[in-house]
């Protein structure tokens, strides 16, 4: 325990909630109810109410009587009478409330079924009750393997130790009777401490565990809920809610108790409303209703030979043509009696008090650099992966001669082969090649036609070289 208005946090006694019921820390506000009567004073000779409610691990409460007349709190931590032993509770309520609460709950004040309170518990008894609890989660870890040994089909789903350390309950959920006997005897064995299983409802469990709904806040079952009232699929359709299975249940798996909330105000809304199954008759055919409004009041109906167009009427006039069609009359058409619907303009809101953007921190992306190193062609027939590599291209020169100043050199590009053969990319590269090599050729023949040219001329000494 950990409660700083309980003065718990420093392991000292303690010295009762200050908060009436409304601490904020830990689980102390775990189902809390506040205390609207604490600071009234009682009628001159009434005597203050004796039983008190105390609750136990994950919200479980129950009603003791404070047979030795001790002053409690809400915040107070004491003993309570156990069969056998005593356990370990913490003062919830007290005063005239409780008995607003045992009458809710059915129970009489009167009854000899209410035990009693021993006492306030000591530094001893704490340190007993919180080693217990570290055990909890240890045991409820190993409880769960014993159970799928034996395979069974139950869920162990929490574990409480008493107060003093000498029973364990264990709860479990399950969708039929489950023959645990042989499961309780390696139990005994397991822990050596006196067993207990009860059995809860997967609503139970959820309450016991707590967690998150869908609406971001904690769940009703485990913060301020404690009847559990069945809830149906008629509870939204009413509210004309989707019957999405998955938006309408719970943690538990069962239908959201919250469906049950404003199910009393639809339904007073309905009342005003028509039957949704009424036909109205016109001139132009009958008409079925196709839509509701509850929070404007309007109904859409459409004619039975189209669908397509529906016309708003309001209730009022709803009941008017209901009222003509039971004087066996009908009347012209919907379209005398609907109603426009003024589309609302959507609201458009401005920066008008100069909002940066909220990715105004974030570190820009850096532009990529053109990649430019050598990149692998893959084949489009056989996948193969194939490198290009920039060549320079050959250059042919004619051989030296007395033309040599007339003729031009010819740039021959080299040609690499990019595609598997046998493929049409590579018989045009094939043809190039063979372009290539006549074009080198005639050139060599015309080289050679000079040389033989030159060489079958007499050579005229006295003639100045050029």
């Amino acid at each position: 325990m950990a409660c700083a208005s309980c003065s718990t946090s420093d392991g000292s006694a303690p010295k009762g909630c200050k908060n009436n019921g409304t601490c904020g820390t830990d689980s102390c506000n775990k189902l809390t109810v506040f205390d609207w009567l604490s600071n009234m004073s009682l009628p001159n000779g009434e005597a203050p109410f004796d039983c008190v409610e105390i609750r136990f691990k994950n919200g479980r409460k129950e009603f003791y009587r404070n047979t030795e007349k001790l002053t409690l709190s809400m915040g107070d931590i004491v003993a309570t009478e156990a069969s056998p032993g005593h356990d370990i509770g913490i003062v919830t309520l007290t005063g005239e409330l409780v008995k607003i609460q045992m009458k809710k709950k059915g129970i009489k004040p009167t009854s000899n079924d209410i035990t009693k309170i021993y006492r306030k518990a000591s530094q001893k008894d704490v340190d007993i009750w919180s080693a217990a609890r570290d055990k909890e989660e240890k045991i409820k870890v190993r409880a769960r393997e014993l159970a799928i040994e034996h395979k069974l089909e139950m869920k162990i789903s929490d574990v409480e130790y008493q107060g003093d350390g000498t029973k364990i309950t264990f709860y479990y959920t399950a969708n039929d009777r489950i023959d645990f006997r042989a499961l309780l005897k390696d139990f005994a064995k397991e822990f050596s401490s006196r067993i207990e299983m009860k059995q809860i409802g997967f609503r139970q469990e959820a309450s016991r565990l707590g967690g998150i709904g869908s609406c971001g806040r904690e769940l009703c079952c485990s913060t301020w809920l404690t009847d559990f009232r069945s809830v149906n699929t008629s509870a939204a359709r009413y509210q004309q809610l989707s019957l999405n299975p998955q938006k309408l249940a719970g943690q538990c798996g069962k239908l959201k108790c919250c469906l049950n909330y404003e199910l009393d105000t639809y339904m007073d809304a309905l009342k005003e409303f028509p039957d949704f199954e009424t036909k109205l008759q016109t001139e132009k055919g009958d008409a079925i209703c196709q839509k509701q409004d509850i929070f404007k009041g309007l109904m859409w109906f459409a004619y039975t030979n189209n669908f397509a167009n529906w016309h708003v009427l309001k209730i009022e006039q709803v009941r008017e043509i209901i009222a003509i069609n039971k004087e066996k009359r009908s009347v012209t058409s919907l379209e005398d009696y609907a109603v426009e619907v003024i589309i609302e303009p959507q609201k458009d809101f401005n920066n008008a008090m100069g909002q940066e953007s909220l990715t105004r921190f974030d570190q820009p992306k850096k532009k990529k650099r053109p990649n430019k190193t050598k990149k692998p062609v893959s084949s489009a027939t056989t996948g193969e992966r194939i490198l290009i590599t920039p060549k320079q291209p050959t250059i042919i020169r004619p051989t030296t001669g007395a033309n040599q100043n007339e003729a031009k050199p010819i740039i021959v590009p080299k040609v690499v082969q990019t595609t598997p053969p046998n493929s049409t990319a590579e018989k045009a590269g094939n043809a190039n090649r063979n372009k290539n090599k006549n074009r080198n050729r005639n050139a060599k023949n015309r080289n050679n036609s000079n040389n033989s040219a030159n060489s079958s001329k007499p050579i005229n000494k006295d003639e100045p070289k050029k």
